[in-house]
């Protein structure tokens, strides 16, 4: 699998921008840190934080046109609100021009921006390394976050998804009814064990 990284980032630095590939070698590192600290295999999830982003090269317009091309399913919320978008084509694109075909990679790809519910472990690791590599510097709550993800991977999780939530109301932005699922499945999760913590 190390050859196939190295192979990836090539590929990668040719069609990302510079930007855009920084972020996500920095997120491909992160991915691996949080993997030594869950006790994941490191080549795995260092290959789905490099991957993660490989359809940002293309815009909303074209992501759409190409998940129709390709029978991608899209929708109507997605089309109306097309930038989580590049995590579904990104997992396609993996599989397809990248030749990754490990299911578990190709899942944290595809949930990457929304997150779902009842994610496995390397879905978790993505999504969190995604908010906390060291290139982020606009959340208000990154420094708390970071730490609280090499506590606590699901209170991070939950955490994240609820700032996020809570950001894209205020802007009144639409909200993907995917994270709204995955937020709701992890608040019922948090209340539960609160309640048989109780007990």
């Amino acid at each position: 699998m190390g050859f196939q990284i190295l192979k990836v980032r090539k590929k990668l630095k040719s069609k990302l921008s510079g930007s855009r590939y920084e972020h996500s070698l920095s997120v491909s590192f992160t991915c691996a840190c949080l993997a030594m600290r869950y006790e994941y295999p490191l080549q795995k999830a260092e290959l789905a934080g490099l991957i993660h982003d490989c359809a940002k090269c293309y815009d909303d317009v074209k992501i759409i046109k190409y998940c129709d091309k390709h029978n991608i399913p899209v929708s109507p919320e997605e089309r109306k609100a097309p930038a989580v978008l590049h995590a579904k084509y990104g997992a396609w694109l993996a599989k397809k021009q990248y030749h990754i075909d490990d299911e578990e990679i190709l899942s944290a790809v595809a949930c990457h921006t929304t997150g779902k519910p009842d994610m496995q472990l390397l879905d978790k690791i993505l999504y969190v390394a995604d908010y906390i590599e060291a290139r982020r510097d606009k959340a208000s709550n990154l420094t708390a976050m970071r730490k609280l993800a090499f506590e606590d991977l699901d209170e991070a999780l939950y955490q994240i998804m609820k700032g996020t939530l809570a950001y894209l109301n205020k802007k009144g932005s639409k909200v993907d009814p995917m994270t709204a699922q995955a937020f709701a499945y992890y608040e019922e999760k948090k209340k539960t064990a609160a309640i048989e913590n109780c007990e």
